[in-house]
This record gives C-alpha cells, sequence and structure tokens, in this order.
C-alpha cells in the first residue's frame, strides 16, 4: 500500500479537558447526502477508545507545510500536543492553519481485520485554501496538477 498516495490527516478527540491526537492515512468523504466521512484507527488506539466513549471527533486535513505535524502525531505516548497550539471547538480539539477541520458524531463503528472503521455525520467543515500533504512511499510530498479539466 505504500505505492498508494494518501492525504494526511490528525484524527483528535477529547478526554476530559485533555486533547489526544493520531496521524492517519486511511479517512475519506463517505457521503455527500448526508454529508459523513469514515477513518481507519487501529484497534490498540487511544483515541479510538475516546473517540467510542465521546462519539465525537475532529479530523484536521494536514497542508505541505505540516508535515512536523504528522510527525509528532505519529508517535506514540500522551504528549502529542505538548508545544503544539490547538484550541476546542464543537467538543473536539482543532489544529490551526490546516487544510481542512471536520467535526464529527460517530455514526457506526464497523470491524476491519486489526483496525476499526469509524464513519462520522459531520457537524462543521471549515477550509482553507492550501496544498495537500500527501504520504506516498513513506515520504511526504503535496499534490501538483499536471493538466487542466
Amino acid at each position: 500500500m505504500a505505492h498508494v498516495c494518501s492525504p494526511v490527516a490528525v484524527v483528535t478527540a477529547m478526554d476530559g479537558d485533555r486533547p489526544h491526537g493520531t496521524t492517519v492515512s486511511a479517512f475519506m468523504s463517505l457521503s455527500m447526502d448526508p454529508p459523513m466521512t469514515a477513518v481507519a484507527l487501529d484497534r490498540q488506539s487511544e483515541v479510538l477508545g475516546l473517540i467510542e466513549g465521546t462519539r465525537r471527533f475532529a479530523i484536521n486535513v494536514l497542508g505541505t507545510a505540516q508535515s512536523s505535524l504528522a510527525v509528532a502525531f505519529a508517535r506514540k505516548g500522551r504528549a502529542k500536543f505538548d508545544g503544539v497550539e490547538w484550541a476546542e471547538h464543537l467538543g473536539v480539539p482543532r489544529l490551526p492553519d490546516v487544510s481542512i477541520w471536520i467535526a464529527c458524531t460517530v455514526d457506526a463503528v464497523v470491524d476491519g481485520g486489526d483496525h476499526k472503521i469509524v464513519t462520522g455525520s459531520v457537524n462543521e467543515v471549515e477550509h482553507r485554501e492550501s496544498n495537500p500533504l500527501t504520504y506516498h512511499r513513506r515520504v511526504f510530498g503535496t499534490h501538483a496538477p499536471t493538466s487542466v479539466l
């Protein structure tokens, strides 16, 4: 799967007043009507447990200049937010200056091998113009158009 180009995001959730997050590349738009997303999380993920408990999560889609955030949130441990600016909005952590921020309420959690797939109903979306951070062949990059449609 390293040959599949993927967007990079940080999925976030709250544990009381403490934020948690993890870097993912397995997320997608699921439905336009109603607006829904899906994200795959490792069964051992702390964030998955929080999402199952609170029934809320956010997807912070990173821009090309945010690879350091992707690396920071890919590490294990509870110190991922140390030194990271964030704000709580709609009960979920929001990272600043991301390409797209999506706040969701859990619709369903489905088994998917060593992961669980969380589908979410979209509560709010905000986006800003920026080039996306992508992951391909185990390195970060970005999208570059090859032609005009």
